[in-house]
């Protein structure tokens, strides 16, 4: 009698193992469905990842100018691009930060940085030494090289430390212009105002 019931039990736990297979094998094949396969998710070899193309009508030299009406040594002033440590660039003039967006992209930051001080005799010389004049709706101006202006209302200015590269990337909805210059005494922090696109000329 003792055996048949061992029979019995062990039949029952065959039979609970099965159907737990099954549900298993069902619950895969749901879980499935709708699923697109690996071949059309996967990136294409070699296509770049998360870089929007550039636009049709961006000019082939990346040089722009800025002007700033409300600062006294902003009037059409070279703004060429390199790595935000290249020191050469930022004595001859302003520098694009690399890696920041053109005024032609959507949804740009455009991240310009000039001296406050500088060293005399060097063209860059005090050239963003006002950059703190700038107010809520005063114009930021750039021209590039196929001569469309960019014009840009200020909306926003703020400290930050020297390591914040927060502040140089997009905002989502916008497109902007921030100037970045030293704090005074010592150099210490970073001053950034920011202006928004507002219109586009040619």
């Amino acid at each position: 009698m003792q055996r048949i019931d061992t029979r019995k039990a062990a039949a029952k736990k065959i039979m609970l193992i099965g159907l737990a297979l099954v549900l298993a094998v069902l619950l895969a094949a749901y879980a499935s469905l709708g699923r697109p396969a690996a071949s059309e998710t996967a990136p294409t070899a070699g296509a770049p990842k998360n870089e929007p193309a550039s636009p049709p009508n961006a000019p082939e030299d990346e040089t722009l100018w800025l002007t700033v009406p409300k600062m006294a040594r902003v009037q059409d002033l070279p703004v060429y691009t390199g790595p935000a440590t290249d020191e050469a660039t930022l004595a001859e003039s302003a520098l694009h930060v690399e890696g920041t967006g053109f005024p032609w992209q959507e949804e740009a930051n455009v991240y310009i940085a000039g001296h406050r001080i500088g060293y005399e005799g060097e063209a860059s010389y005090l050239v963003f030494y006002d950059l703190d004049v700038l107010q809520s709706g005063d114009e930021v101006i750039l021209t590039d090289a196929d001569g469309t202006r960019y014009t840009y209302s200020v909306f926003t200015s703020f400290t930050v430390g020297p390591y914040d590269y927060h502040v140089t990337k997009p905002i989502p909805g916008k497109n902007v212009i921030s100037l970045q210059t030293c704090t005074l005494p010592d150099f210490a922090e970073r001053f950034v105002v920011q202006a928004e696109l507002v219109s586009v000329s040619s």
